[in-house]
């Protein structure tokens, strides 16, 4: 496996992480319930994990780093927002 593969998944499970935490915080304030809370992590690890595994796997390099970069660029914003 090349290194700039797993630079990039790790750049991106980095933010991915905290992002997923702003994500399940914004769903506690909005309805209370511990369900949703937990239905919001499991999605957003499950979607971070598949975009971490295409990223280590199958995808070109110039839509690795796309996605990486996007992932931090929408995380900042989050963690700016909130």
């Amino acid at each position: 496996m090349e290194t700039w593969r797993i630079l990039a998944a790790g750049l991106m499970a980095v933010p991915g992480l905290i992002g997923v935490l702003l994500v399940m915080a914004k769903a506690r304030e909005r309805t209370g319930r511990a369900s949703s809370v937990a239905v919001t992590g499991l999605v957003g690890v499950t979607a971070l994990l598949v975009a971490g595994v295409l990223t280590l796997v199958a995808l070109p390099p110039v839509a690795a780093w796309v996605l990486a970069g996007s992932v931090t660029v929408i995380v900042s914003v989050l963690a700016m927002a909130s």
